[in-house]
């Protein structure tokens, strides 16, 4: 993709206001654009907005998926974190609310919400 259209693209996303007003061609163009610049800023040592971008881009990506197709009271691997899981009490548009779990089968006491895209294979 040229420079021009990439800009056009850039542009018209910024019009809107929350990812869940995208189309699901819109999101993946975003999800590009955010890869582009979290790697852009690993290059220059700029930790923060690497991680500002890959938050971003999980959300986005969350938006992509169908909350539906996660259960309450399931348990899921946590694709980020390998050996933990998270228990999911209830979902709330793309945020799974629940507790992680840790390789001894040990849960959190601490609820918390994840985007719907960090959660792996059902466990």
């Amino acid at each position: 993709m040229d420079m021009k259209a990439r800009e056009t693209i850039v542009n018209t996303n910024s019009n809107y206001y929350r990812y869940s007003d995208y189309s699901i061609e819109q999101l993946y163009e975003e999800i590009g654009i955010l890869k582009e610049k979290a790697l852009k800023a690993e290059q220059v040592g700029n930790i923060s907005e690497v991680a500002v971008n890959e938050r971003k881009m999980q959300v986005a990506i969350a938006y992509t998926l169908n909350p539906d197709d996660f259960k309450d009271g399931e348990t899921y691997e946590l694709k980020m974190e390998p050996g933990m899981s998270f228990k999911i009490d209830y979902i709330n548009g793309i945020f799974a609310w629940g507790r992680r779990i840790n390789l001894l089968n040990e849960e959190y006491e601490k609820k918390e919400a994840l985007p719907i895209s960090l959660l792996g294979d059902k466990k």
